[in-house]
């Protein structure tokens, strides 16, 4: 390819430094890539064959700034195959991985650099370098050591092995779980099949049938904004269990797209990589570089809040059955049956009801609550700019200005689920911030909400809601960071850390405050009534009990997995699977948050294996920094505001987070709150 009409290697033109995204096709990111490497590997050995002795500005600063050609292309490229792939992409994606791995070993085991590194590392208490910058050499040392740099030749060279078969395995894993995903729908013929759902779920499945070109059908995909309203109000039981076998399937189906081999494989790989490193496991070596430490601190939060989450999940399914007796079911309470059966709980005990709630929860209604919020907490404006280039037409495009009216950032909001879409919800980057740099961020959210038909509005339920609110708080994250290096930059901090600002910022998503003002009646204009507010905020804790069951029996599964030495990796990960299941006592009927095959969190990338566990930290965390603001007597309160802005999200990984938490709160967290908040201290 003429490397002259290559859009990825021309200059970005567009406001912000955007990308061409109009112009780029599958076939200029190979070619793109090899150049950005070979630009990368160029500017390293310029860095190691300098003649002067290393300083933190010209071995330090210069290698966080090197790659930045190859940077703006891995984001766009992983964006792009996340959020709207295509059969070319994937196999472009296949054919990367493995090189992308290879030279990501490469950097950080290029031993010329690493020695200057490793020279300014031995005498850094000496070299009177401000806080960050110490904490820079400090963070990325310990990435070349975590990398390999200090291995001997021979298992350097395994080790780098291993990296690529994961990366390989990695990508393979993701595009089964998409295919099995995009692949499978029920479809429901009449209005028998329809019994039971209310009228935005069936708006959402019309919709979901005229994408896939069924015109005046309805069908029910496993986008979690579909597929979850429906195992909740679908009087077909039989179709229920069709639904939640599809949804717990997942990667389990044989074929092309089963992931069992694929995860026995990782374990195996990631078992032997952590031997290298003289770890007994792969847990051991993924929670040393975490504020848990190890594996003890891990089990002892997991198992407190296990043995409370099955007391409560044993009152909640007492609330089931009794309404089961009452209505003659005698039969067996199945995974399919959990959802509907507690939901005329909740309605019965709270006169709380999906059809009565989610047209008080437009999305575009509740974009500007999550807007308004960053206004009135940070000083943060966010200005719809449609002309700014996107990927596809369903994005929209923000400007971002801070109190002073200076651009701070831009942030892309890409709301609704689509084939071409992975599963899930996430926040990520176009460009991280950098005073050295001179770069804003460019910030991206990803949600999977079902799309009404053309001119209806999007509908939201509760937890849809939640998940917008979660969502932005990364992006805030991503928006507000404030340091001079890009490695700590944003959501680049330590694994249980990353996901506090998130669910702190759900928080005021149920604040009376923002419902009052921004929870309208999409039809009538009225705001949600006061009374309605109360019964939401009484219901907030039922299910707490099923949600944290299945999410912590995930979190066990996920360490149990990780925490068998190499040569010791199940030939049946299922089997093992349901072994630890049965082993914890967990319901069947409660199931569980993600399965081992289609766990995306643990076998799409690395960073949360081993590390499920960290939104539950993040929830003590969260719960005990909102309580900051119940202390101050106002959910807005500026000054406490100010410190959380300076402390969390404009920190990104300068400081240590134990610090920089304290800082906040001004003491360690405490675990109580979140006890409180999800009903699980005793007789709460």
């Amino acid at each position: 390819m003429d490397m002259r009409v290559n859009p990825l290697l021309q200059p970005w033109s567009a406001p912000h430094g955007l990308p061409p995204f109009d112009a780029v096709e599958p076939e200029h990111f190979v070619p793109a890539f090899e150049h950005a490497m070979a630009e990368h590997r160029r500017e390293l050995d310029a860095i190691a064959a300098s003649a002067e002795p290393p300083t933190a500005a010209n071995t330090l600063a210069a290698f966080d700034a090197a790659g930045l050609a190859l940077a703006r292309l891995d984001h766009l490229f992983h964006n792009l195959t996340a959020s709207h792939t295509s059969p070319a992409l994937q196999q472009v994606q296949r054919e990367l991985a493995p090189r992308l791995a290879a030279h990501e070993n490469a950097v950080f085991t290029h031993r010329g650099v690493y020695e200057r590194l490793a020279a300014l590392h031995a005498r850094r208490d000496a070299l009177g370098l401000d806080a960050e910058t110490l904490r820079l050499l400090e963070r990325v040392h310990l990435d070349f050591v975590r990398a390999g740099a200090t291995l001997a030749p021979e298992a350097q060279k395994r080790h780098a092995h291993l990296v690529e078969c994961m990366a390989t395995l990695m990508t393979q894993f993701a595009q089964n779980v998409l295919a099995d995903e995009s692949q499978w729908w029920l479809e429901l013929r009449g209005e028998a099949d329809l019994a039971g759902l209310p009228d935005a779920v069936r708006a959402a499945a019309r919709q979901a049938a005229a994408d896939r070109g069924l015109d005046g059908a309805h069908v029910i995909t496993l986008s979690r904004s579909l597929v979850v309203p429906f195992l909740t109000s679908s009087d077909r039981r039989d179709l229920r269990e069709r639904a939640w076998r599809a949804w717990a399937d997942r990667g389990e189906r044989g074929g092309a797209t089963d992931n069992r081999a694929i995860v026995r494989e990782l374990l195996q790989l990631r078992a032997e990589q952590a031997a290298l490193h003289g770890y007994a496991t792969f847990a051991d070596y993924a929670l040393a570089d975490t504020m848990a430490r190890d594996q003890a601190a891990v089990r002892r939060l997991l198992d407190d809040v296990w043995r409370r989450a099955l007391d409560a999940l044993a009152r909640e399914r007492e609330a089931l059955e009794a309404l089961r007796r009452e209505a003659g079911d005698t039969g067996t309470l199945e995974p399919w049956d959990w959802r509907w059966w507690a939901e005329k709980a909740r309605q019965r005990r709270f006169a709380v009801d999906d059809a009565e709630v989610k047209p008080y929860f437009a999305l575009e209604r509740m974009v500007a609550a999550a807007f308004d919020c960053a206004q009135r907490l940070f000083g943060l404006r966010f200005v719809e700019r449609p002309d700014l280039p996107v990927y596809h037409p369903d994005v929209k495009a923000y400007e971002v200005f801070d109190a002073a009216g200076a651009v701070i950032g831009v942030f892309l909001h890409d709301n609704f689920a689509r084939p071409s879409k992975r599963s899930g919800a996430w926040m990520s980057v176009l460009r991280e911030q950098s005073r050295a740099l001179g770069a804003k961020p460019i910030v991206l959210n990803n949600n999977n909400f079902a799309k009404a038909a053309p001119g209806e509005p999007v509908l939201l339920g509760f937890d849809d809601v939640r998940t917008l609110f979660h969502e932005f708080g990364h992006g805030l994250h991503g928006l507000l960071s404030n340091v001079t290096y890009r490695r700590l930059a944003g959501t680049n901090v330590l694994r249980d850390f990353v996901e506090l600002p998130s669910q702190l910022f759900e928080h005021w998503a149920t604040e009376r405050d923002v419902l009052r003002r921004h929870a309208r009646h999409v039809r009538t204009g009225e705001p949600i009534p006061d009374a309605l507010i109360d019964r939401l905020h009484a219901a907030r804790r039922f299910g707490q009990a099923y949600e944290t069951a299945r999410y912590t029996a995930s979190a066990i599964v996920d360490l149990e997995a990780h925490a068998l030495p190499a040569g010791r990796t199940p030939d049946d990960v299922v089997a093992f699977e349901r072994e630890v299941l049965e082993r914890l006592g967990a319901p069947a009927a409660a199931g569980m948050n993600h399965r081992l095959v289609h766990f995306q969190h643990l076998f799409s990338g690395s960073w949360y294996a081993a590390g499920y566990y960290v939104y539950l930290w993040a929830e003590v965390l969260d719960a005990d920094a909102f309580d900051a603001f119940v202390e101050a007597g106002d959910p807005f309160d500026a000054a406490t505001a100010e410190r959380l802005r300076r402390h969390v999200y404009a920190a990104g990984d300068s400081v240590e987070p134990g610090a920089t938490y304290a800082a906040f709160r001004g003491r360690a967290p405490a675990l109580e709150p979140m006890l409180r908040k999800k009903g699980l201290l005793a007789e709460a």
